[in-house]
């Protein structure tokens, strides 16, 4: 039982560290471009012992049987890996400082658009990756309906700034290949810079939670089943704000 308590505890922590890497890398106009490779580095090594620890879930692909959720989290696990990958390869590739002898294994132009293609997929899945989970972490917590309306209405007003900063920066471009470069701007607070990049990764998780949220309220095997309609129109009303914050008002 120890055992089994100190592995879900070190699983934990690795998923904490991760989530913190994951927004310093994308923080560049923070870090630097030494510093972010390095970063890079320390998130490859985290992400291989995640795996490490969560083996088990490849020898289980082809057992079982597969509902909505299973197929859902499968599609989501499985791009997540294939991003991370890509942005790993290529971001080796054009590397200056931490693993210098590793330029060049991939022509720069391709590995520079597909290293900033793909650093923003990754961002977007492990944002939905994190949600899909974050269900299951929180089925202990059980708060006052009052509470419950008061949490919901944050999250989601969290959860449309987010999208709305996520618009706003232009990351659409990014991730399907319209632009090549990235734009930071290096004249905001470091603090601040977290800040917009956690209200964004909030917003995929705040997707990725309701989704849950969905499938089990439209199963008619699970307990405590509310409304359908109650996550679609959490996402609706977040995907209405961000819309309401990039749109230009007179």
């Amino acid at each position: 039982m120890l055992a089994a308590i100190t592995k879900n505890t070190f699983k934990r922590i690795v998923d904490v560290l991760m989530t913190v890497l994951l927004l310093c890398l994308m923080a560049y106009q923070v870090t630097g471009e030494a510093l972010h490779e390095w970063i890079g580095i320390g998130m490859t090594v985290v992400l291989i012992v995640h795996h490490i620890l969560n083996i088990r879930w490849y020898s289980a692909l082809l057992k079982g049987k597969y509902n909505a959720y299973r197929i859902l989290t499968t599609a989501v696990n499985t791009l997540l890996l294939a991003a991370i990958a890509l942005t790993a390869v290529c971001g080796m590739s054009i590397s200056g400082h931490a693993v210098r002898f590793l330029y060049g294994i991939l022509p720069a132009s391709f590995a520079r658009r597909f290293h900033l293609a793909m650093s923003y997929w990754s961002f977007l899945l492990m944002g939905l990756h994190l949600g899909l989970h974050l269900p299951a972490m929180t089925a202990k917590v059980r708060p006052s309906k009052t509470v419950k309306i008061l949490l919901t209405c944050g999250f989601t007003a969290i959860a449309g700034a987010g999208l709305g900063l996520f618009l706003q920066a232009g990351i659409p471009r990014y991730i399907f290949f319209r632009t090549p470069f990235a734009f930071f701007d290096y004249s905001k607070p470091g603090v601040l810079v977290f800040l917009e990049n956690l209200a964004q990764l909030f917003f995929f998780a705040f997707v990725g939670a309701n989704a849950v949220r969905l499938i089990n309220n439209v199963n008619p095997k699970k307990t405590g089943r509310t409304s359908p309609w109650i996550p679609i129109l959490c996402v609706v009303l977040a995907i209405l704000i961000g819309a309401a914050m990039t749109r230009p008002w007179i």
